[in-house]
């Protein structure tokens, strides 16, 4: 079973010393999908507002921003990640999952009211072609996994907690990214057997068990979800009223750091 989240003061501290102002800042990665190891580095992920000067002028700018804290020195492995709104806003149109993730994860480190606006906006962006994101990714990691020697549980549970995630979106329209959560809807019990492994082992945990299995399971599970993408009632592209929402968020967002 998982346990409660205590979320480090240094991730506070590392929105704190952002150089820019942050639209909003939540954690990503095994914490969030549920299944963190004690050695687990924190995924902080956000969206950053450039200045109007730095936007309209010549010098080039920093779109994303990445500060890794060293863990012998800052008491914490965090790697943080942000983008610039404008950025962050382009790969929401892109079919990306990774940033709705980032978008609605509820492990808030730092928020503020254009976030709830960017969400409200960001259920308009969903498509069934956002299951291209999760089929792809699902089968990176299980190709990672097949490759690995010592094969480890981590992508393998990667695998199964994108699928997941895929079939839930393509089914409701929402981002689910926690695989105990994902997994109380299909009751799969040997994905509760490996998240308890990955909690209680290393990051590295290694796997022990019948490949061939897991692979029937990948296949069909990835099947299923692109059954669900068929089926689904998500529209195939974005309408243009969102795009343009998205659009006037983004200079509210610009004037209101320009002011």
């Amino acid at each position: 079973m998982s346990t409660p989240l205590t979320i480090p003061a240094a991730l506070q501290a590392a929105v704190s010393d952002h150089p820019y102002p942050l639209l909003f800042a939540t954690i990503s990665g095994a914490h969030l999908y549920g299944f963190p190891s004690a050695d687990s580095d924190w995924d902080l992920r956000g969206v950053h507002l450039l200045p109007v000067r730095e936007v309209l002028g010549l010098q080039d700018t920093q779109d994303t921003v990445e500060v890794m804290y060293d863990p012998a020195r800052h008491a914490v492995d965090l790697d943080l990640v942000t983008h610039d709104a404008a950025k962050f806003f382009r790969l929401l149109l892109k079919r990306n999952g990774y940033v709705l993730e980032q978008l609605h994860s509820p492990l808030v480190v730092h928020t503020t009211p254009e976030h709830a606006e960017l969400r409200h906006l960001a259920a308009r962006v969903v498509t069934r072609h956002h299951a291209h994101h999760y089929l792809g990714f699902s089968a990176n990691q299980w190709q990672m996994f097949q490759k690995e020697s010592p094969r480890r549980v981590k992508p393998l549970l990667y695998t199964f907690r994108t699928l997941l995630t895929g079939l839930h979106l393509m089914r409701t329209g929402k981002t689910e990214a926690n695989l105990t959560h994902l997994n109380a809807e299909v009751r799969l019990g040997y994905l509760d057997d490996l998240m308890d492994q990955k909690r209680g082992g290393a990051e590295k945990e290694p796997f022990t068990g019948d490949v061939a299995f897991y692979e029937r399971e990948y296949r069909r599970l990835s099947r299923d979800l692109e059954d669900a993408r068929d089926a689904s009632g998500l529209p195939v592209e974005v309408d243009v009223a969102t795009v343009d929402a998205l659009s006037d968020l983004l200079v509210r967002l610009r004037l209101k750091e320009g002011a």
